[in-house]
């Protein structure tokens, strides 16, 4: 499942509601900022009132994290692990920052390599017709040929079982519809992606030979959406696959007439490992270069669309936050490191890999900050940290992002961070997510309706602000964000 993506709840305007997505806790909005808790040393903020000003002002004014994101998603395009065009992006990104003026490398990570082969679905009974059908990250193909069985529609998992009976020799189709977006709830991807990710081998156990899914957004026009799928190595690997909204619907309506059924065929492959790499580019600090502030999105995404909102907006935005800063002559006393992790999407070796890589200087990293919410307008943070460090860490920080009032990003939760930077909680890391106004998201989210033309120039530098003044103020504090 991609984990990160579950921040986008964070993004609503109250707490999110218990029931099916993570349960963050409420912080604050600074913008209304109180009285000054004891345990908050005064003034974090006062002293860097008017560089974040400057920041701010010549973001708006700058457009060189979409003039990246032009060349990443119309000259390089989708990226999945494994495939020549992710080996392109990664090039192309360390050059780019080199071009800026950071210290740059690539650390090699050997990735999975899936590939999605010819697909194909159609109502057989009770009326003859195609449907839309995309392949799941990860699944195995289908026997050459494909296979033809009857339908059996699940609305939720405690009704899979109670159909436990009728499920051998059968392809089952999970219809669940993804709640809307609220203003309660923010989006209802943790409450629905269960079914995509779990789903298969959960069928597989009572003999199921193929599994489907209503693809997982909340709005489609035909839109077929993708994304990874696991196995339980202890049940048998099943075909699995999205159809579109629409044609869920219609599977539905029929079985509740009588028998349907469908044939599904996909032709994917498991390659052997393939070498890839993360990159790293480095504002050096001028006080304490050896601590540092981790700052990074990832640079792989999907094998449809152009990958624009995931992940190249949130490689962009962080590139172009130290890019900016550099230009600025904004040099903070700790290094700052943007990493652009590989292989986010099906398998997270970017992220498991930086942090054995690194696990020496884990103890110097001061935080980590995270952007895979896409590149909407920011609206927050999300932090992780260890439970003891935790109260102090988001009384500082729920001040620093006092800073970004003129964004309107001044929230504060404390939750799931991000996939690629929560392996470096193990070490003492400090994580954090970076999340953005994610109405709209979902309706995109892992199809080929990913492309430049959804994102907004002018949001897009607001998110360059926003990283670029949580890392810098963060770098350059005398201490830590976690000190006691």
């Amino acid at each position: 499942m991609k984990r990160a993506l579950v921040i986008a709840i964070l993004a609503s305007c109250v707490p999110p509601q218990r029931g099916g997505g993570p349960v963050a806790e409420w912080i604050g909005d600074t913008s209304s900022f109180g009285p000054a808790p004891a345990a908050r040393p005064p003034g974090i903020a006062d002293g860097y009132r008017a560089v974040a000003a400057k920041i701010i002002v010549a973001a708006r004014e700058d457009r060189g994290a979409y003039t990246k994101l032009s060349h990443l998603t119309d000259r390089i395009g989708n990226r999945l692990a494994g495939s020549p065009a992710l080996d392109l992006a990664i090039a192309w990104a360390a050059q780019a920052m080199k071009d800026d003026g950071l210290e740059v490398r690539t650390e090699k990570v050997m990735v999975p390599h899936w590939v999605r082969g010819t697909e194909s679905a159609a109502l057989i009974t009770p009326i003859a017709r195609p449907l839309h059908i995309i392949g799941l990250g990860g699944s195995v193909s289908t026997p050459k040929g494909g296979i033809t069985a009857p339908v059996v529609v699940i609305k939720d998992f405690a009704e899979l079982e109670g159909k436990a009976a009728a499920l051998k020799g059968a392809i089952v189709l999970y219809d669940v519809a993804m709640p809307a977006y609220s203003e309660t709830t923010g989006p209802g991807y943790g409450q629905v992606v269960p079914y995509r990710s779990r789903g298969a081998s959960r069928a597989a156990k009572y003999g199921a030979i193929g599994m489907l899914v209503r693809s997982v957004t909340a709005h489609s026009l035909s839109t077929l959406h993708t994304g990874a799928m696991q196995y339980d190595p202890e049940q048998p690997k099943i075909p699995s696959g999205a159809v579109t909204v629409e044609d869920a619907m219609l599977i539905s309506r029929l079985a509740a007439q009588g028998p349907v059924s469908v044939r599904m065929q996909l032709e994917s492959q498991l390659l052997p490992d393939a070498p890839s790499a993360n990159v790293i580019g480095e504002l050096k600090g001028s006080e304490k270069p050896d601590e540092i502030v981790v700052i990074g999105g990832h640079i792989d995404s999907w094998d449809v669309g152009q990958g624009a909102h995931d992940d190249g907006a949130g490689c962009v935005m962080m590139m172009q936050a130290v890019a900016l800063l550099k230009r600025l002559g904004l040099t903070p006393k700790r290094t700052i490191r943007v990493v652009l992790f590989t292989n986010e999407e099906n398998g997270v070796r970017g992220g498991n890999a930086y942090a054995k890589d690194h696990a020496a200087e884990l103890g110097r990293t001061v935080f980590a900050l995270e952007a895979d919410s896409g590149g909407f307008a920011p609206r927050g943070i999300s932090i992780k940290t260890k439970p003891e460090v935790q109260p102090r860490t988001v009384v500082r920080v729920t001040e620093i992002m006092s800073l970004l009032a003129p964004l309107n990003a001044t929230r504060v939760m404390t939750a799931f961070s991000g996939t690629d930077v929560e392996p470096m909680l193990v070490g003492g890391v400090p994580t954090a997510a970076l999340f953005t106004d994610t109405r709209t998201y979902f309706d995109i989210h892992h199809t080929e309706a990913d492309t430049l033309d959804k994102v907004d120039p002018a949001e897009l530098s607001q998110a360059v602000a926003a990283a670029a003044i949580i890392a810098y103020v963060i770098a350059d504090l005398p201490g830590r964000v976690d000190d006691p």
